[in-house]
């Protein structure tokens, strides 16, 4: 029966398993609580099945970034005009979070989304987890080798990390190592080596995104149903219109603009669109966004791996452009704030420059409290969202990647280094055939 599942295109796995997992969150909401409104044993499965999938994600982030991070400021040295190129990289980063955020902005104001809802004021509620400019900025600071945070409770000392620290504290190494020469060589082979090991288990990890995908459906339609879609279905609406405009219209004008083909682009970077999509982790789909871009796309592998691991951390056209700004028109509306025009151009600042902010796992919530707290605006506005974060996440990941894949591409051909005969290719590589797998570059040695 495995033999024959292996024989099923990844898509179509997925794609299954979003069917499937709908039926089930449907029947899991059918059949409704058990004792003191606790959730029945399907909706716990559906949920358990899902945040398993998240978790073993979120546990493979540490030592993915510090590693991925590392060999692609390595592999720049292989690169001509680094510098440049890295620029290059980072302006169009911010060119299309402008874009993107204007999009955003246009929509808050023209559908007013915070007047057309029907959700209780009650389900306002700040958040554990909050960002603030001050924050942001001690936020860079590590506290520690690993960026590991720990906090307090009734249940004991728990850890996360900081995904800004691992950044900073990965570039800080990759740099070192740059500028020791020679004498870092085993070290940066070490660290190819390392992150060859770790994108191996990543992949054993997501090819269980079918099963994934189902729980995470599953419970989502389970928990929220349609009743919170409904509370605050012109503002859902109003993201995916946002998310859809900047995906199906956006980008091809930037590559028609650029001079490479629509449909050809799509083609080669719809695998990790799609995976993005489900699990809702721009992290988790990294090795699927680099494959793309270098065995579809043709951007070239030295390039590619420095580019996409910065964009999984930082470019988040969903994230933190469109989201943050139809966000804060909404929070402003319900509360019957007013904003100006200096509040708006506020918006697009925060949302291009904070975009850091937001980590590539999954959420958006500290982007979301930054802009609002910005701003000056309740932060209990935050919970009134909260309900249909998931749905809106999926869509929001699904952008974040394609940028991911876009700008590289983007960039490389107006540098003259895009591989044009694989980008023209009429067949794309099966991202998910492990048969397939590129060997990871190796830093040069002396």
């Amino acid at each position: 029966m495995l033999r024959a599942l292996r024989k099923v295109p990844f898509a179509a796995q997925i794609f299954l398993a979003l069917i499937i997992g709908v039926g089930l969150g449907l029947l899991a909401r059918s059949m409704g609580t058990v004792g003191d409104g606790e959730p029945n044993w399907l909706t716990s499965t559906l949920d358990t099945i899902g945040s398993t999938f998240v978790a073993l994600l979120r546990v493979i982030v540490i030592p993915l970034i510090v590693t991925a991070v590392i060999a692609s400021i390595a592999n720049l040295r292989k690169v001509s005009n680094a510098a440049r190129l890295a620029g290059q990289t980072l302006l169009w980063f911010a060119i299309t979070a402008a874009i993107a955020v204007s999009i955003g902005l246009v929509l808050g104001l023209t559908t007013n989304p915070g007047l057309h809802t029907s959700v209780d004021e009650s389900a306002a509620s700040a958040v554990s987890t909050q960002g603030s400019w001050w924050d942001f900025l001690l936020g860079l600071v590590p506290g520690n080798i690993l960026g590991l945070e720990a906090s307090a409770s009734d249940e004991g000392v728990g850890l996360s990390f900081n995904v800004l620290q691992l950044l900073v504290i990965s570039l800080a190494i990759g740099i070192a190592a740059l500028k020791v020469g020679k004498a870092a060589e085993p070290f940066l082979a070490f660290n190819a080596s390392l992150l060859a090991i770790v994108q191996k288990v990543l992949w054993w990890i997501i090819l269980l995104a079918p099963i994934g995908t189902l729980g995470l459906i599953g419970n989502a339609v389970a928990s929220y149903g349609w009743e919170s879609l409904s509370s605050l279905g012109v503002f859902v609406a109003a993201v995916y219109a946002g998310l859809l405009l900047v995906l199906f219209v956006v980008y091809p004008v930037l590559l028609k603009l650029n001079g490479l083909s629509v449909r050809r682009w799509f083609a080669g970077a719809w695998p990790a669109i799609q995976l993005g999509f489900v699990s809702r982790s721009s992290i988790g789909t990294l090795p699927v966004t680099e494959r793309v871009t270098t065995t579809n796309l043709g951007v070239p592998r030295e390039y590619a791996s420095f580019a996409v691991p910065l964009g999984a951390t930082t470019k988040m056209d969903g994230c933190a452009a469109i989201y943050p700004a139809l966000s804060a028109i909404f929070v402003a509306q319900f509360f019957g704030i007013d904003l100006g025009i200096g509040d708006y151009l506020l918006i697009a600042l925060v949302s291009v420059v904070g975009s850091a902010a937001t980590a590539g796992v999954t959420g958006a919530v500290v982007m979301l409290t930054l802009t609002l707290s910005t701003l000056g605006l309740p932060l209990a506005g935050v919970g009134l969202l909260l309900a249909v974060d998931p749905i809106l996440d999926m869509g929001r990941t699904a952008v974040n990647v394609a940028g991911q894949a876009l700008v590289p591409t983007i960039v490389a051909k107006r540098e003259g280094i895009l591989d044009k005969d694989v980008f023209e290719s009429t067949r794309s590589a099966d991202p998910f055939g492990e048969e397939r797998e590129p060997a990871l570059a190796a830093p040069a040695t002396a």
